[in-house]
């Protein structure tokens, strides 16, 4: 009984940490809406199931490419959906040449977008990690502080590059022009 005790009370305090440290890794949209001028949104395209593209891949035909399913469209709309509904408007919108970041900013249908060499992936070498990285770079250092938000649909190599953060298909991470910091995104409060 006494080792029950023990191992619950280990297994709750770990819990409770784990619980207060994603509370801060973390912040919500809502929250991020009060606070996002000087922020740089760093979002992962949608779903596009496999890993890497094709060994024909070509940068400007789609049909060579790993690109969205269903599910990954969806997701891309749903996304849209909800930045229109909390009313976060992004000054500038910038995707990866690949046709599965495109595709997401074309379906969450939230603006223009412009491609940039800087958020393509360096993952199968298609495009140079150092270039890429230097491009990337120089953009969000263009950004003005106040003026923003910024949204760049990417790849998962460039989030985790740039910010030192990784995350799903879909997901977003905020990077604070001032502070230089990194932090997720989460849809619900």
């Amino acid at each position: 009984m006494v080792l029950k005790k023990i191992i619950f009370t280990i297994l709750f305090s770990f819990f409770l940490i784990t619980d207060s440290y994603s509370e801060e890794s973390f912040i919500s949209l809502e929250k991020l809406k009060n606070h996002d001028m000087d922020k740089v949104i760093f979002l992962r395209h949608a779903l596009a199931p496999g890993n890497g593209d094709p060994s024909n891949f070509n940068v400007n035909d789609c049909s060579t490419q790993r690109n969205l399913d269903q599910v990954g469209i969806d997701q891309s709309r749903m996304l849209g959906n909800t930045l229109k509904k909390i009313g976060i408007k992004f000054s500038k919108i910038y995707s990866s040449f690949w046709c599965r970041c495109k595709d997401t900013a074309l379906n969450m249908n939230i603006g223009e977008f412009k491609t940039h060499e800087g958020l393509n992936s360096f993952y199968e070498k298609h495009a140079d990690r150092k270039l890429t990285l230097i491009k990337l770079n120089n953009l969000v250092n263009s950004f003005d502080k106040s003026g923003g938000p910024y949204l760049l649909v990417t790849h998962y190599v460039n989030i985790l590059a740039f910010t030192g953060l990784s995350t799903s298909s879909g997901g977003m991470v905020a990077f604070n022009l001032n502070s230089q910091e990194s932090i997720h995104i989460k849809l619900n409060n």
